[in-house]
């Protein structure tokens, strides 16, 4: 009917009674259509989310009328929520994106993936419905690539591997997630390779084939070797010299996690971009006090 409408858009309008059938007001989403018939949609403007644009740091890697590639800084929350009113990403994008056309017939970005408030890196935001509908198509089907430099505990036997579990609530901690042997939870798999070893750490990479909840985070720690400043999902027992822990953030609230590569198919022409954010201060901190080297990776 309005191809950049979704489906559930479109059903909201017809509720809202915004669409005619041959001149008559038809509220009803189910209702058939007849060949020949003519429909006329009234698209509203967007309505105000609520939320409001704030004059807050933001380091747009890319932009143009479809989406915004930004990476983001450690500790900062993507989206309002309990706890965090404003000061999050999406107040940031409100002030300094001045062409969103809306998602979801309100006037505010498309947040297609998020990042754990104290993971540093790279997101994708869509600035209309279609483009969030085809970034979110990408990667419901893994066809976007996500790779993440990880610094953890200790050093695994193996030079590489893959993790695959289903990820639910922790049943005694809901701030957390955990593995079930069930059925219950969503399937989540990540693909890790060594990048370099150093004394009581190791540089990893991750690359995810899925997108859920904690992923990586989890799925190190399950591993045996959880990320360093990660008090969530912390193992009893591990230790770093003085000189190392004290590069952490003492609240264990800044895992050493970089959203480092991103790769996605253009929602408008379908052409491949591709996009790389060098880590931030404090976890080159922390490669360099190991002595690693970050180029290639």
């Amino acid at each position: 009917m309005v191809p950049e409408l979704s489906r559930s858009a479109a059903a909201r309008l017809v509720r809202e009674g915004q669409v005619t059938v041959d001149g008559v007001v038809t509220r009803r989403p189910s209702a058939p259509v007849r060949v020949g018939q003519q429909l006329s949609v009234d698209v509203p403007p967007p309505r105000p989310s609520g939320v409001q644009p704030q004059a807050l740091p933001l380091h747009i890697v890319y932009q143009d009328s479809d989406l915004a590639v930004i990476d983001k800084e450690a500790g900062r929350v993507v989206h309002p929520a309990p706890g965090h009113p404003d000061g999050t990403l999406v107040n940031a994008l409100l002030h300094h994106l001045d062409d969103l056309s809306g998602v979801g017939g309100e006037e505010r970005p498309g947040i297609v993936h998020r990042l754990d408030r104290g993971t540093s890196g790279l997101l994708v935001v869509a600035k209309h419905d279609a483009a969030h509908r085809h970034l979110a198509a990408q990667f419901a089907a893994h066809t976007a690539g996500r790779t993440y430099l990880a610094i953890v505990h200790g050093t695994p036997r193996e030079a590489s591997g893959r993790i695959t579990s289903r990820l639910a609530r922790h049943p005694r901690d809901r701030l957390r997630m955990a593995s079930t042997g069930t059925a219950e939870g969503r399937e989540a798999i990540t693909d890790w390779s060594l990048v370099a070893p150093g004394e009581g750490a190791s540089l990893i990479r991750c690359t995810l084939q899925t997108g859920r909840t904690h992923q990586v985070r989890v799925h190190l720690r399950e591993l045996g070797h959880p990320l360093l400043g990660d008090g969530l999902y912390a193992l009893r027992g591990r230790r770093l010299r003085a000189a190392v822990a004290g590069l952490l953030d003492p609240s264990g609230q800044r895992p050493m996690l970089h959203a480092w590569r991103l790769q996605l198919a253009h929602p408008a022409d379908e052409r491949r971009l591709a996009f790389v954010a060098d880590p931030p201060a404090d976890f080159v901190q922390l490669l360099q006090a190991f002595g690693w080297e970050l180029a290639g990776a």
